[in-house]
């Protein structure tokens, strides 16, 4: 086996300590400083025994002494000095907490201290898995030896796999065999690094404080290598007790099985898989059945859980599909053709590729510039997956030949009632044209991005304002068939869109607010979620589908005109005009999906005939009235929300095929929603000249005192701006404000022209969400000279981050007399960009940074949702001037 990849010069006479065990130190010459120690015992006591020694003498010589409380056997350590400081961990709370937590612990207590652990193999019962407890082991190893500590570890033997144990031996410094053969205990060292003797690595005989070379007793040595080539006597981890029970309730000649005995099993099977969460358990206890869940377990690979987003469309899937509880004509759902890759594979590949450290220093914030997303994403990039997982990912795509597949974020906390992650992770598109190992590359690095992701500005971001920081988040991967059929050389599904159990922007009195909206698209389903520029999803309000926000000449502006599709003789994702893909071939179904234009008048079509001169728009007009889309959607966000007990927002495509509509649910998340805030009200008679803004359209209300902060970025001048450099710089600056310790605490208003986070920077100020995460109101302001629009884009990721935060979303228009715009106010305060930020003070002439105490001013805004109204005014104005 290979040797531990760590360096350390020769051992002075400070840097030796003892086991406690006389015999036992002469024949390992000494403990060094950095040496982790597993004991690979038959017995528990065994381990005891030993460990105990080592603390005596550790005491005894003045060492600083940590026992880590974990296992659910009796304590290590029978006599525990006062000295000593016991830490207790939960490993239930899951993987990545504990580790983070002995990794704090390792630190806090600094160089040269002395451990001794709890029996690892306890980890396996906690975690399911042996893969998490190598990870564990090879994730703290380096990092205590770097410290220069000495660490004791028990491992039962016979109970882990060869795999496993193999992680631990080529991690740890000395591994110690302690053996039983009749009435004798043998010691043999499997390794000791660094140190070397003729007789080191015989079995030796265990006689008190004495071991004697055990060169007249073959016996144990035989035992040794017997018991080295044996297989495990108990199951490596639960799934083959599990297939075991399986096959038993299968069989006839077992007929007496207890049902209990099965429900038991089938309830912890799904949470292995699925988690714990109450209301998932719920749902999967009475929804998904055992050969649901183990035909989930044979497209498992590893063996973690399956992460939030995969979950909850498993879930979803089963409870529309169900004959009592589902859909009335369940027949419309298309099967799913899934993958899963376990959440344990995500850590495997940290620990393997040396990046556990750096998911550490992330989560601790990229705020000191020592390091950037785009180096992480190169780190990952570079790293390799494991021969086994590799081999894992070649057998599912040989399954898959040359379909395209996407690889979707599954974490274990995304698309969970403490947060929806929405858009926060990476999903990637694999075309998966080409060979099988051109295919394979493409798929590995489409799952390094979506690893990386993890550690994004933004999400981590969103796990700090969520509280999620102490929760155990690891990166389970769903890998989906995509949804769709080949067109030309394009491959991409007819329909596409994201559904809500409620409307949150219902733009006329007569629209029902809990029969929720419909984002729909032609194509790929990004242009749904995504906050793209100058291309618009038809927006639907399921209780009165054929209102559109948008009347005459405005029903053809705001549709869609670019469609996303693959392009499988490239081998790209793409961004094409939907009029230059569906040139020359006629579309099926088309009809369904257009309406003729001539400047003046909406057409649908009567007929399947499309007039070849004619200008055509998407309005998906005759979808609507002649499918079943619309009630398909109505049934299933309603049921989703009864049996979720609370709002939802699913991802679907759909299709007509042959007349008959087919339906495929690709994901189901609880929604956030806020109160209607029904006692809001605007102040009357406020003096137009104390007025700094007002607002007609309102999605999320409240109120704010003491508004300290505005900060402005004038709409002429960005618009103005011939550097393109210069805009990308303002997003940054715009973050850099909005995490500054002197600003974030305080309430402030942001400010701007066109659409915040849009990913065209002609249309609006290019930010992320961790750039606007503690905004309290955010105002887009029109400016039509310049192209400049707000717009809502309902249902988009943009939009749910602001929904979730509570955000106030304000669109105003400076031109329109009623939004009252203080246009003098915002051209004459004065900026003080340069007191908070100095080093951007050259975009001062773009951005105004607006702190109303230094001008001994203060602000309030109030939003009434209900009555779709807001104003800002000044609450002291005669300090003003």
């Amino acid at each position: 086996m290979k040797s531990t990849p760590f360096s350390r010069s020769l051992p002075s006479e400070g840097s030796l300590a003892s086991t406690g065990h006389s015999g036992l130190d002469r024949l390992m010459d000494m403990l060094r400083l950095g040496d982790n120690v597993v004991w690979h015992i038959d017995e528990l006591d065994d381990y005891r025994e030993f460990a105990q020694l080592f603390h005596d003498r550790a005491l005894a010589e003045g060492r600083k002494l940590v026992y880590v409380r974990f296992g659910r056997h009796a304590p290590v350590l029978s006599r525990v000095g006062a000295e000593v400081e016991q830490v207790d961990l939960d490993p239930e709370e899951g993987f990545d907490q504990f580790s983070q937590a002995v990794h704090e612990l390792a630190e806090s207590k600094g160089e040269g201290a002395f451990y001794i652990f709890d029996c690892l193999s306890d980890l396996v019962d906690a975690w399911a898995t042996e893969e998490l407890l190598a990870n564990f082991f090879q994730t703290a190893c380096p990092f205590l030896f770097e410290l220069r500590t000495i660490a004791y570890f028990g491992l039962l033997r016979r109970r882990h796999t060869n795999q496993a144990v193999a992680r631990i031996y080529n991690t740890t410094q000395v591994l110690i065999e302690l053996f039983h053969s009749s009435s004798t205990r043998f010691i043999k060292l499997d390794k000791v690094w660094d140190r070397y003797s003729s007789e080191m690595f015989f079995p030796h005989q265990l006689d008190g404080d004495k071991l004697s070379l055990a060169f007249d007793r073959l016996e144990p040595f035989v035992d040794t290598k017997l018991i080295a080539q044996a297989p495990p006597l108990g199951p490596a981890s639960p799934w083959d007790s599990i297939q075991q029970l399986l096959s038993s309730a299968k069989n006839p000649r077992e007929p007496d099985l207890l049902k209990e005995e099965l429900d038991a099993l089938k309830g912890e099977f799904s949470r292995m898989l699925l988690g714990r969460h109450p209301i998932f358990t719920q749902l999967a206890d009475r929804f998904l059945g055992l050969d649901a869940l183990w035909q989930l377990r044979q497209r498992l690979i590893g063996s973690g859980r399956i992460g939030g987003k995969a979950a909850g469309m498993l879930l979803a899937r089963e409870i529309l599909k169900d004959p009592s509880e589902g859909l009335s004509d369940p027949t419309v759902i298309d099967d799913h053709d899934s993958y899963y890759i376990g959440s344990d594979i995500f850590y495997t590949f940290l620990v393997q590729n040396q990046l556990f450290r750096l998911r550490i220093e992330c989560s601790r914030g990229y705020a000191d510039g020592s390091i950037s997303y785009s180096d992480v994403k190169k780190r990952f990039l570079a790293g390799k997956f494991s021969p086994e997982i590799v081999d894992r990912l070649r057998q599912m795509l040989e399954y898959f030949g040359t379909a395209p597949i996407i690889a979707r974020s599954s974490s274990l906390l995304e698309d969970s009632f403490g947060g929806a992650f929405a858009g926060k992770y990476r999903s990637e598109f694999c075309p998966n044209q080409g060979s099988l190992d051109e295919r394979l590359e493409q798929l590995m690095r489409a799952l390094k991005l979506v690893y990386a992701s993890s550690l994004s500005p933004d999400a981590l971001s969103y796990r700090k304002r969520r509280n999620l920081e102490g929760s155990e988040e690891l990166m389970g991967v769903l890998i989906q068939r995509v949804a769709g059929n080949q067109y030309r050389n394009y491959f991409f599904p007819m329909l596409a869109g994201v559904a809500f159990s409620r409307n949150l922007y219902a733009w006329n009195d007569r629209i029902d607010p809990n029969q929720g909206m419909v984002r729909l698209v032609f194509g790929m389903g990004t242009r749904a979620v995504d906050r793209v520029g100058g291309d618009y999803p038809r927006l639907i309000a399921v209780s009165h589908p054929h209102l559109r926000p948008e009347v005459g000449v405005e029903a053809a502006k705001y549709s869609q005109h670019d469609i996303d599709v693959i392009n499988l003789e490239n081998n790209t994702f793409q961004t094409l005009s939907v009029w230059d893909v569906l040139e020359d071939v006629p579309y099926p179904g088309l009809h369904l999906l257009v309406s003729s234009w001539d400047e003046e008048h909406m057409k649908d079509p009567y007929t399947r005939f499309l007039d070849p001169d004619a200008h055509y728009v998407l309005t998906f007009n005759n979808l609507l009235r002649q499918t079943p889309l619309i009630r398909v959607l109505r049934e299933a966000l309603a049921i989703l929300e009864r049996h979720y007990q609370n709002p939802v927002d699913i991802e679907f495509t759909a299709s007509v095929v042959g007349g008959r509509l087919r339906f495929n649910l690709l994901q189901c998340r609880p929604m956030w929603t806020h109160d209607r805030l029904e006692n809001i009200r605007l102040p009357q008679n406020l003096a137009s000249e104390h007025v700094l803004f007002r607002a007609n359209r309102v999605i999320t209300g409240g109120t704010f005192e003491d508004v300290r902060f505005i900060i402005y970025v004038d709409p002429a001048a960005y618009g103005a701006i011939d550097y393109p450099p210069d805009r990308k710089t303002l997003g940054r600056l715009v973050g850099r404000i909005n995490s500054h310790p002197d600003i974030a605490p305080y309430h402030y208003i942001l400010m701007g022209p066109g659409r915040w986070g849009s990913s065209n920077p002609e249309l609006g100020v290019n930010v992320s969400y961790a750039d606007i995460d503690n905004t309290n109101v955010l105002v887009e302001m029109s400016f039509p000279e310049s192209g400049h629009a707000p717009e809502v884009s309902y249902g988009t990721h943009f939009f749910q981050d602001l929904v979730e935060e509570q955000i106030i979303f304000l669109p105003v228009f400076p031109e329109r007399p009623e939004c009252q715009f203080a246009k003098d106010f915002f051209k004459n305060a004065p900026n003080h960009l340069e007191h908070y930020l100095p080093e951007y003070n050259t975009l001062e002439k773009y951005l105004k940074l607006i702190d109303l105490h230094r001008i001994d001013l203060q602000a309030r805004l109030v939003a009434d949702p209900q009555n779709q109204e807001a104003v800002c005014y000044l609450t002291n104005p005669a300090s003003q001037g």
